[in-house]
């Protein structure tokens, strides 16, 4: 196997494994925050960075699925950037290689 087909295939899987776990990190939040735990709530610093490194997909979904944060607009701005580059980028590396 060629090493771009490696890569592409690496990063594709890496960008599943991060859309995850910002899918969970949001039901779980959005299930915290129903219940009023205070503290023990997920940080919107380690929301907005699982989405940022590799995760807007599953942010999204997620933010959707549990309408959790969905009036924040630097949540949906943070949210739709990360998706267009890492789309763009996986749509690119996807040209490179066929």
């Amino acid at each position: 196997m060629e090493y771009k087909k490696i890569i592409l295939i690496s990063y594709a899987c890496y960008l599943a494994f991060m859309s995850l776990v910002a899918f969970m990190l949001f039901v779980i939040d959005k299930k915290k925050a129903t219940k009023n735990s205070g503290p023990e709530r997920i940080k919107e610093k380690t929301l907005l960075g699982a989405v940022a490194l590799g995760g807007a997909v599953g942010g999204f979904v997620g933010r959707i699925i549990a309408h959790h944060k969905t009036n924040k607009l630097y949540f949906s701005f943070t949210i739709y950037l990360s998706i267009l580059l890492q789309l763009g980028v996986l749509g690119y590396m996807i040209y490179m290689v066929f």
